[in-house]
């Protein structure tokens, strides 16, 4: 697969995103690594993978308000993300002049900042609280990260997003733990 152009870069943001975009590029097109990625960052779309997770976890704990808190919380996080948060910025997304090797639905909104990143901050701060434990946060990583290996956000967008989604998870615990 032929590398993005990263001749464009604007300012030092821009520079470390394509650094660091060139980077992750020998590890684009490895089988495994792709369909680890691909797979994560679709699962997570819409925080299906999160609402699942939370279902679940409250299934084991037998305590409904698991899923019923983790699921007000993501919502209130796309809410704020979606709307105000990319509004506000305007980024545009990665470039993707290679074929995919799998089928991705590519996003209308802001690239900064990744919604992905966020919600997945957010599950994991919620879900941790009863089981798991650090096991969430390697997913949550896992899901941020796959944003960069799809170009699909920049790797600033995915800074952004974890910053911000970890300030929205602890407040989450706050107001649940209440």
């Amino acid at each position: 697969m032929a590398a993005p152009d990263h001749e464009h870069a604007d300012g030092p943001v821009d520079a470390i995103d394509a650094a660091l975009d060139a980077w992750w590029e020998r590890l684009r097109g490895i089988t495994p690594i792709d369909r680890v990625y691909y797979a994560a960052s679709e699962a997570a779309d819409f925080s299906v993978l999160w609402h699942a997770a939370g279902v679940i976890q409250a299934i084991i704990e037998d305590d409904p308000k698991i899923a019923i808190g983790l699921s007000a919380a993501l919502g209130v996080e796309s809410a704020l993300v979606n709307g105000p948060v990319k509004s506000m910025f305007k980024r545009s997304r990665p470039v993707q002049d290679v074929a995919r090797p799998y089928r991705l639905r590519q996003p209308r909104t802001s690239s900064f900042p990744s919604g992905h990143a966020s919600a997945a901050m957010v599950a994991a701060a919620l879900l941790s609280r009863h089981t798991g434990g650090a096991a969430w946060y390697a997913v949550a990583g896992i899901v941020a990260t796959s944003r960069i290996h799809v170009r699909i956000h920049h790797a600033s967008d995915v800074a952004g997003g974890l910053v911000l989604g970890a300030a929205l998870g602890a407040i989450a615990r706050r107001v649940i733990a209440g």
